[in-house]
């Protein structure tokens, strides 16, 4: 891929003057139709992504997801509540950060101001020991965010700042990618903290917050990935660590209106078809085998979760190669996880935030309220005089009672939020999922990439190194767009440009400085 800066007249995708363009390899503008033929195999953000790019440029394409909805691990169904109204579940929230380019450049296929999505005044957290911190008042560009953020936290002061190791700390002012894992992908993100002497209260407030968005404890978490976040959100990007949200549930916000899009596209979508094997055809093709038997295409795109991944792998004997099957084999899951939705019978405080980061409540990692922003969950606490709140619990032990969990996770919420003690629970719904990567340290290397050694196959996921400095959401997006370009660049078309932070530190002095500690 070749990387530029900006290209005449075209905008920047946020407030960042700093943000990388990447260019897509160039080309035709567009293939005949029906020239090239594609199976994408999973309907997530990344196979979506991957679809829209391929069917812009005249592919036909064939989407196939093994549920009945799209989205992925944002997929969203219907559900009857107790009190007889219907009502839209989902796997819980999703923060979507400005910084999220290439994710926003997916929706705004279908949604072009994005004003379907509504951004939350502040994202305060919270420690069972009294402290809070907010990001309502910091300031966004670097470095005054770093600044702004200790003038005005309790949990990180100037005197925490000069405890630090400052030469330990280095690696935070100069992130690039592959550098960053090669320097700290062997260490876990616990032992990076303890190197730097981050401060015990900070460390709960603010990182292990952070790092348990990855679903894992932090001591299983690479320290590469931890630090490589803080560059995305905090000291290498000038878009704020404040998000939006969308207004509806996921299948109304987000995924009917691109399902309508890729139909207007031509593409012909497979929801409730399991894919169980892919294997070459001849030297030009692939087959693939879902439940009603083989078809064939040019090439696939395997967008799916680690599990699915290693399924399609284990099936197809013949797929790349055994040794890259072997490293998709070996690939790890993150610890369970718990979303809890609970109707309420009476509202939850006027002063409570849509968004809450907790630490240090036995496993009640976040509160939302949703009626604070989706429409959905508003109209109903209108309607009942009641509340929508959601609960999330991370890294959950697999070998503790599930029962348990839920129940703590309400008594929890009854101390954060004391109003609820009194308020019945009209209905409840609990989500437990195991199907979310698991960057674990030392495990980089054998995570797989865009491209594979046979071109007709090519991957996509939040669990794909992509070469680029994303994560979360926004890898798997990037990793999608990434995946049509490889395929569109060997039928010589025009792919799909993309935009990240800035590919290395933000401040000259502070790369310099990073720069004498690795001679």
């Amino acid at each position: 891929m070749r990387r530029g800066r900006r290209v005449r007249g075209q905008p920047y995708p946020g407030r960042d003057r700093r943000a990388h363009r990447v260019e897509a390899p160039g080309g035709r503008a567009r293939l005949e139709q029906g020239e090239r033929q594609v199976a994408v195999v999973g309907g997530g953000i990344a196979g979506l992504s991957a679809a829209i790019v391929l069917a812009e440029r005249g592919v036909r394409v064939t989407l196939y997801e093994r549920d009945a909805q799209l989205g992925g691990r944002l997929a969203g169904w219907q559900t009857r509540l107790a009190d007889g109204s219907q009502a839209t579940m989902s796997r819980g929230f999703h923060a979507f950060f400005r910084q999220y380019y290439n994710l926003r450049a997916l929706l705004c296929r279908t949604d072009p101001g994005l004003h379907g999505m509504i951004g939350l005044a502040d994202y305060p957290l919270r420690h069972r020991n009294g402290g809070q911190d907010s990001f309502a008042r910091v300031p966004r560009t670097p470095p005054l965010s770093a600044l702004g953020f200790i003038t005005q936290s309790p949990s990180f002061t100037w005197r925490d700042l000069g405890r630090m190791d400052a030469r330990a700390a280095l690696p935070l002012l100069d992130v690039a990618v592959p550098q960053v894992y090669e320097a700290l992908d062997g260490t876990s993100a616990t032992e990076f903290l303890a190197a730097i002497r981050f401060p015990e209260a900070a460390h709960h407030l603010a990182f292990e917050v952070f790092s348990r968005s990855f679903f894992a404890d932090p001591a299983e978490l690479s320290a590469a990935e931890l630090v490589l976040m803080f560059h995305i959100y905090f000291l290498g990007s000038s878009e704020g660590l404040l998000f939006d949200v969308p207004r509806e549930p996921f299948p109304h916000s987000l995924w009917d209106p691109l399902a309508r899009h890729l139909d207007g596209l031509g593409v012909e979508i497979r929801t409730g078809t399991t894919v169980n094997q892919v294997r070459p055809a001849g030297l030009e093709g692939v087959t693939v085998v879902a439940q009603a038997g083989g078809e064939g295409y040019d090439a696939v795109v395997l967008a799916l979760d680690t599990g699915g991944l290693q399924a399609v792998a284990a099936a197809s004997t013949d797929l790349v190669s055994a040794a890259w099957r072997a490293r998709i084999g070996a690939l790890r899951t993150a610890p369970p996880f718990l979303v809890s939705r609970l109707w309420l019978s009476r509202p939850v405080a006027g002063e409570r935030p849509g968004f809450l980061g907790t630490s240090g409540y036995d496993g009640l990692d976040n509160v939302s309220v949703l009626d604070r922003w989706e429409g959905e969950a508003h109209r109903w606490a209108l309607a009942s005089g009641g509340s929508v709140v959601e609960l999330h619990a991370y890294a959950v032990d697999p070998a503790g009672s599930r029962e348990r969990v839920e129940e703590g996770l309400v008594n929890r919420l009854r101390e954060v939020y004391p109003e609820t003690v009194d308020a019945k629970i009209i209905d409840a719904r609990h989500e437990w999922r195991a199907d979310c990567p698991l960057f674990t340290v030392g495990g980089y290397q054998d995570r797989p990439t865009v491209r594979t050694t046979d071109s007709r196959v090519v991957v996509a996921g939040d669990l794909v190194r992509t070469g680029l400095p994303v994560a979360l959401m926004e890898r798997a997006a990037t990793s999608g767009f990434l995946a049509a370009n490889a395929l569109l660049e060997g039928w010589g078309v025009r792919g799909e440009a993309l935009w990240t932070v800035p590919l290395k530190g933000r401040l000259a002095a502070g790369r310099a400085l990073a720069g004498l500690r690795r001679r």
